[in-house]
């Protein structure tokens, strides 16, 4: 769906008679009958990429912004309070997006890209990260950053201090007494 979503977008702000997809569903079998079913998975490695080198870097940074700044770690029983696992959870959805911005723009370049226009012009990740390099520069990897700033890190300080409290009752509650046993 994320190929379909990123084609129905490209046609935003279109009048209605020049739209090619009328909607999901028709944008995607236009995309089965126009490019093949294995085009709707086009971006699927450097997703994976951009996905697991995000959580990664965003659990790491985690771990150490709360040891930095709280001396907190893993396992001390220490709770922070939530406002402090915000700015720590806040830090921490930076580090994802800086670390997985070029596996972003190749994921949405590679979706973006229809095949029944003739010859594409990213054969892969690879291919996609020289390609945009050599002709846009370093900092075109990262193109989009800003508005993935704007959206992540807040949403990882809410769920750090969701996470870090309802982690913190379960150690409370439940590995004291079984620490006891």
């Amino acid at each position: 769906m994320q190929v379909v979503k990123i084609r129905l977008q490209q046609q935003k702000g279109l009048s209605p008679e020049l739209l090619k997809y009328k909607g999901p569903l028709h944008c995607a079998c236009m995309i089965i009958r126009e490019e093949g079913i294995l085009s709707l998975w086009a971006g699927a490695a450097p997703t994976v990429m951009r996905n697991g080198t995000n959580q990664a870097a965003m659990f790491t940074a985690k771990n150490a912004f709360d040891g930095i700044l709280w001396k907190k770690h893993e396992g001390d029983g220490k709770l922070l309070q939530p406002w402090q696992s915000m700015i720590s959870g806040f830090l921490a959805g930076t580090a994802g997006p800086v670390c997985t911005g070029p596996f972003d723009v190749v994921k949405t370049r590679l979706m973006a890209q229809s095949r029944s226009g003739g010859e594409l012009k990213y054969k892969g990740m690879l291919h996609a990260i020289k390609t945009i390099y050599a002709e846009e520069g370093l900092l075109a990897l990262w193109k989009g950053l800003l508005p993935r700033l704007m959206m992540i890190p807040p949403g990882q300080a809410i769920m750090w201090a969701v996470a870090d409290q309802i982690t913190g009752l379960y150690e409370g509650r439940y590995m004291k007494k079984n620490a006891s046993l």
